[in-house]
């Protein structure tokens, strides 16, 4: 099976997640900058969770490059990382209304960290279906971005426990990390032919 039905299935749901987000934004209830303060938090939530959604849909665009074909196992993989994006919303928004608290803090890391371990999968079940020697597999590698993103996410975890506002600044660092795309897709792209010619 080619990539294409499957990346515009995911385009389609991170769209929609993206959505649910900033409609649970309340409209402010005054006119004034003081109706503004009790979003703060909200907004902050929302703009780190779309940074998020956007790193994963940014990367699942390069990593549907450089694989030539899926299987159904791949499929449900993709349908793995789908269920834990999802849940971001709902833990945004309990975030934002409470960013003091230590819970919405540690389960919004924990449905990071799931999303991290999902996309994990994903990679590596659509390696063995492209084979070890494939325009994939090479440019994925050994993944240290993944690695030191996993480390950080259970550390924040750990951290929320105490001082939630530490596992936030956590949150931001790991989406520093990965704001700017995955190079190694794009440099071993760029050394192969056109890869949607070769999809055809």
């Amino acid at each position: 099976m080619q990539t294409g039905r499957l990346e515009a299935f995911t385009d389609g749901v991170m769209a929609v997640i993206i959505t649910i987000m900033v409609l649970e934004i309340k409209v402010p209830r005054g006119a004034d900058l003081e109706s503004l303060a009790p979003l703060v938090s909200s907004m902050l939530g929302y703009a780190l969770s779309f940074v998020f959604i956007g790193i994963y849909w940014n990367n699942h665009h390069h990593l549907m490059h450089a694989a030539n074909r899926v299987s159904g196992g791949a499929l449900w993989a993709n349908l793995h990382l789908l269920f834990w994006l999802s849940l971001v919303p709902v833990v945004t928004t309990w975030v934002g209304e409470h960013p003091s608290a230590s819970l919405p803090t540690i389960l919004y890391g924990v449905v990071l960290l799931f999303a991290g371990l999902a996309y994990f999968v994903l990679v590596r079940v659509l390696i063995a279906v492209n084979g070890k020697d494939s325009t994939l597999a090479r440019a994925v590698g050994r993944d240290r971005k993944g690695a030191v993103s996993t480390v950080l996410y259970v550390a924040a975890i750990a951290l929320a426990f105490v001082r939630p506002w530490l596992a936030q600044i956590v949150f931001v660092v790991v989406a520093l990390i990965w704001l700017v795309p995955d190079r190694r897709i794009e440099r071993t792209l760029a050394k192969q032919p056109d890869t949607d010619e070769e999809k055809r």
